[in-house]
């Protein structure tokens, strides 16, 4: 897949109960990038994206601030090989 990234993202803070997965779905499906979101047990969130380069950067850079009310403190990225992703959702803990 020529010019697509996908990218694993997990940040750390206070990144629960601020509504850091709604906003994310949005600007996701705003920049027109597929993948999910998601609470993962230990208190932090992960997110796949998959997209045209500058678009998942976008929301790499995105994560880093996340929404009002948020408190990143870390974010870890991974690069992943494209699977052909299409859409965003929110996904039950742990991207089920």
């Amino acid at each position: 897949m020529d010019g697509i990234l996908r990218r694993r993202v997990v940040v750390g803070g206070l990144v629960q109960g601020v509504w850091f997965r709604a906003r994310c779905a949005r600007a996701a499906e705003a920049q027109g990038v597929a993948g999910w979101v998601c609470n993962r047990a230990d208190g932090s969130v992960e997110a796949v994206f998959e997209g045209p380069e500058d678009r998942v950067e976008a929301m790499v850079a995105w994560c880093r601030e996340g929404p009002p009310g948020a408190r990143v403190e870390w974010v870890r990225v991974g690069a992943e090989a494209p699977s052909g992703e299409r859409g965003f959702r929110i996904a039950e803990t742990n991207g089920r």
